[in-house]
């Protein structure tokens, strides 16, 4: 049975769905990971309300997490209004947009170059292979895919201006790529890419026809160019680009080489693949390096050479080679040597030299192509169980970090990341083995013993934690975070002096942290200084408006001066921004029933508050059944009131609060006379 071009053409696309999606089956039960997709998703205030005309207009003039890409953030807001913090909305969103690029990328290379099986193979390849699942599984990485996917109609739309150039083509294309460049920063090298396919497949450029062929690249290359300075001002504002002083020319152009070289090594034979490659910082001279520079420099040569005749062997080398410019080093952000996720499209031009000399090399001897179809079957099947076994890593961050550490050696971010990973499940014994062999690796890796001091915290070793940000501090000559937390384990030792003379340090610095000032409003407050920390509570909701906690506090502090009327205002207040806020609830019903004026009003109010704190911590807090025993006695109801209070004088006396228990007995007896309790 002979199948025409047409219904060819719909197997391969219905193939590539079903691989794609059987690859990628795994990530159903895969996460978030603590690797930027809380700072990129799950804490982005823009993203968790939604699509809204404010985060909308933020979305497009504000930098999302040091870079400026509108759509992407775009897209995950809309991920936020559809699924909330589910992640599978989230990954399955990435996995459909991966499977509309390896369709787009077939239909768009068979139509320029009429060759539909190799076409096929690189697509399949794009689509399957597991150096792809760092953008697909990883939710923060959305950027990539949605780049891919505007690239992509960026070369559709291009190939059909370039066979019949005119202007309302010309302004679609305009259009496209400029809504390409606002999903992620490194397709600045796009314009140059559409320059290579006017060499081929498009067979444009001519002898005395190049300059006008650039200078119709002109206005593209204008918007790589404002993009770019758009993403260095947002990058450098965030300290995100390393200076050379920290990574000096030499190991950056050393780390380049090597990279360029091991990405062509993960391409044909994709084994340990880490979400992150520590860098070697090696130099020039040094002989694996000039090793890496000889084969580079030799591939480039080669291929430049032979693609004076097979045209797709320059246009494919300059893609992979050119394409990665943005991400190989040159300029450093971050702290990664090389990343899977750079290999999304610039392996395309690696691809293209595999699939069509492999098409070139059948053509002269047709009894290979038995033996090419089978072999292909075989490579594309074992993609897919690797791209499979590859996604099951990204399922949660101790499982992403820990193969991580599996297959890279001395690499202290990853042991750091893992660390974080343990300490957020609450593992902390082995956290800090972690967070020490960071250490050992990278005895000045600041991150690992800044987690290290919040382990001491969590666990109550208040000096080891205060010698630690000691430490920080003089390694880094304080920041407002470091005194911050420092200020923070003094205050935990009452040790109140200390604590706010490190607030103030912090503030001095980073004078409009909401969390500052109000964390030290609660020093004072402790310390005995009520009217200052009513200051420093002020200001914290001056600067941050409806704060539940502040309201909170700031309701306490008022009550420690008997202005009871703002005490209630602010419990109240706190009680109105979170309906959850238990203690507000607690103090609201206290103050109402024991303190405030006598009235049925108040008494009511104080039961619903009281009642509203037991369900939400399931009457098992016997300092809150108690509570609501004081609001039941103020509405005249004794009978609840004392069965309210011998529950807690039995939770009271079982978790050894005798005090407690002592109180409860008294207004037990008040009860019983039918007396309300009345605080003095």
């Amino acid at each position: 049975m002979r199948f025409s071009q047409k219904q060819i053409i719909l197997l391969i696309s219905a193939a590539l769905v079903i691989t794609t999606l059987i690859a990628y089956a795994p990530i159903r039960h895969n996460y978030f990971v603590s690797y930027d997709d809380d700072t990129y998703i799950m804490k982005t205030p823009t993203v968790t309300c939604g699509i809204t005309w404010q985060s909308v207009s933020h979305a497009f003039t504000q930098p999302h997490f040091f870079m400026w890409h509108p759509l992407t953030t775009l897209s995950y807001m809309l991920d936020y209004q559809l699924f909330g913090l589910n992640p599978l909305g989230y990954h399955c969103v990435s996995v459909l947009i991966h499977i509309v690029n390896a369709l787009l990328l077939f239909l768009i290379l068979r139509n320029v170059t009429g060759t539909t099986w190799a076409s096929a193979f690189v697509a399949a390849v794009f689509a399957l292979h597991p150096l792809q699942v760092e953008s697909v599984a990883w939710a923060a990485e959305r950027k990539t895919v949605l780049s891919g996917l505007f690239w992509l109609l960026t070369m559709a739309t291009y190939i059909r201006y370039a066979r019949k150039p005119g202007f309302g083509r010309y302004m679609l294309l305009l259009f496209v790529f400029g809504l390409c460049i606002m999903t992620k920063p490194t397709v600045v090298t796009l314009p140059l890419v559409l320059l290579l396919l006017d060499y081929w497949p498009l067979e444009r450029i001519r002898w005395g026809q190049i300059g006008r062929l650039i200078v119709e690249k002109i206005p593209l290359l204008a918007m790589s160019a404002a993009l770019s300075v758009i993403t260095i001002i947002a990058q450098k504002g965030g300290g995100v680009i390393a200076t050379l002083d920290k990574i000096p020319l030499d190991h950056r152009i050393a780390n380049a080489f090597a990279s360029y070289i091991k990405y062509i090594g993960k391409l044909i034979w994709p084994s340990d693949l880490a979400v992150l490659y520590p860098p070697s910082y090696s130099n020039l001279l040094n002989t694996t390096t000039m090793i890496y520079a000889f084969l580079f420099i030799l591939i480039s040569a080669i291929s430049i050479y032979i693609g004076r005749h097979k045209k797709y062997t320059a246009v494919g080398w300059l893609w992979f080679a050119g394409t990665l410019v943005p991400m190989i080093g040159l300029i450093q952000a971050g702290v990664q040597a090389m990343a899977n996720r750079y290999m999304y499209l610039s392996m395309l031009g690696l691809l293209i030299i595999i699939a069509w000399a492999g098409k070139k090399l059948i053509a002269k001897r047709p009894r290979l192509k038995t033996i090419a179809a089978i072999m292909g079957v075989i490579s594309l099947s074992c993609l897919l169980v690797l791209t499979r076994m590859q996604v099951r890593h990204w399922q949660n961050g101790i499982t992403l970090f820990e193969y991580a550490l599996s297959v890279t050696e001395d690499n202290a971010i990853t042991e750091n990341s893992y660390a974080c990973a343990l300490f957020n499940e609450d593992r902390l014994s082995e956290a800090e083995q972690h967070f020490g062999d960071a250490l050992r690796i990278n005895h000045a890796f600041d991150p690992a013993l800044i987690h290290l001091a919040r382990i001491y915290l969590k666990e109550g070793r208040y000096d080891e934690a205060i010698s630690t940000y000691e430490e920080l501090i003089k390694r880094n000559h304080g920041t407002a975070e470091l005194y911050y937390n420092l200020a923070m384990a003094f205050g935990m030792q009452e040790k109140y002096n200390y604590s706010i003379k490190y607030f103030n340090k912090s503030l001095e610095l980073n004078p409009d942290d909401p969390d500052t000032h109000n964390e030290m409003g609660t020093i004072l407050l402790a310390a005995g200084k009520t009217d200052e920390a009513i200051g420093q509570f002020n200001e914290s909701l001056r600067i941050k408006a409806d704060q539940p906690v502040v309201y909170e506090n700031l309701g306490t502090a008022y009550n420690r001066l008997s202005k009871y009327e703002l005490a209630i205002k602010n419990w109240t207040r706190a009680i109105e921004l979170n309906p959850g806020n238990i203690d507000a609830l607690d103090k609201a019903a206290w103050f109402l029933a024991a303190c405030g004026e006598e009235s049925v009003e108040n008494a009511n109010q104080a039961i619903a508050y009281a009642r509203r704190a037991c369900e939400l911590t399931k009457y098992a807090v016997p300092e809150f059944l108690d509570t609501f025993g004081v609001a039941c006695a103020a509405s005249g109801k004794f009978a609840d009131a004392k069965a309210a209070a011998e529950k807690a004088l039995n939770l009271a006396r079982k978790t050894g609060k005798e005090d407690l228990a002592g109180e409860i007995q008294k207004r037990i007896k008040l009860y019983e006379a039918g007396q309300p309790y009345r605080q003095k």
